[in-house]
């Protein structure tokens, strides 16, 4: 698709005059050279959806830039004082933005599923794949502190929104307790795992690079950091969709086994997935940084929670046990 840096400079006026100058004669001398002619009413149609779509090119989208609008609209507030150090009143903030704007938070209904994980399991240390402007990273994040946890250990690869999310989690009184970590995640997972600083998972929040759900849960299972107890969340799983994910927890540990006899994949399975999902983030020809297999001998019970009404869901994923 041609972005706005590929086009020639043209002022929208100047396309805005060519559409615009289908004059009585220039239709007549269009009917007389055209007897097998398309119907004008038909042409001026596809002209109209066709300035509509170059206009679309050459003017910036309402959502250009939104992460760093909804920063300055949050921190723009009159009654900024009464904010800070209140989690729920910056959620309550991104919730009146998002009116106006498309974000790809977890949101207040899927939130609530993972809110009562954090409330039944009450994690000393929760990690978050994908951190965006740090929506999830609040919410979760105080509940966790509200359990009595220790720390919240959130991933995200992009460093503008993870710049974003920061000033958000320190202005919602979270910042000694949210630690947010930039970078890929196979290669901030590998890190914290190998170093030692997490020994295991007991709950891990899944919203990033969809392709990388796989992979990264391959990961943790390969340094032994899955084990009877620990439990994942998995945002998206229905819409974009991310159909390799589901078959992997959903598949019994024959079937794991079976498929790991032919030995670690050097790329992404993207199968079933949208190609813009696929293409989002890090590109389509990206691969994980490792190979593993992980370990197919894990048990999980894994269960679908779709909030009524809504066409997505979290995947709640337990592991149950490790099979001999």
């Amino acid at each position: 698709m041609v972005g706005n840096s590929d086009l020639p400079h043209v002022s929208t006026r100047a396309y805005s005059e060519v559409f615009q100058d289908l004059s009585p004669r220039r239709v007549d001398i269009y009917n007389l050279a055209c007897p097998h002619r398309i119907p004008l009413d038909y042409l001026s149609a596809s002209l109209a959806l066709l300035e509509t779509n170059i206009m679309s090119l050459l003017e910036p989208s309402n959502d250009t830039g939104k992460e760093l609008k909804l920063l300055h609209y949050i921190y723009g507030q009159p009654n900024l004082d009464e904010i800070r150090g209140q989690p729920q009143k910056v959620i309550d903030l991104i919730h009146e933005f998002e009116k106006d704007y498309h974000f790809i938070n977890v949101g207040p209904e899927k939130g609530k599923v993972v809110t009562k994980l954090i409330d039944e399991l009450k994690p000393k240390t929760m990690i978050e794949l994908g951190c965006y402007v740090g929506y999830s990273a609040i919410l979760f994040g105080e509940a966790v502190r509200r359990n009595g946890g220790e720390r919240y250990l959130s991933l995200e690869l992009n460093p503008e929104f993870a710049a974003i999310a920061n000033m958000l989690i320190e202005l919602a009184g979270l910042r000694d307790f949210v630690r947010i970590i930039v970078g890929r995640s196979d290669l901030s997972l590998h890190k914290l795992l190998t170093s030692g600083e997490v020994k295991k998972v007991e709950l891990l929040f899944i919203d990033h690079y969809k392709p990388a759900y796989t992979t990264d849960l391959k990961l943790c299972e390969h340094f032994g950091a899955i084990v009877p107890g620990s439990v994942l969340a998995a945002d998206n799983v229905l819409y974009p969709g991310n159909p390799p994910y589901l078959e992997y927890v959903r598949s019994t540990v024959e079937q794991k086994r079976e498929a790991a006899k032919s030995g670690p994949s050097q790329s992404y399975n993207t199968t079933g997935m949208a190609e813009r999902t696929v293409e989002s983030f890090v590109g389509k020809d990206d691969v994980p940084t490792f190979d593993f297999v992980g370990n197919p001998n894990l048990v999980y019970q894994s269960q679908l929670c779709q909030p009524e009404g809504l066409q997505d869901a979290i995947e709640v994923t337990k592991c149950v046990g490790v099979q001999a």
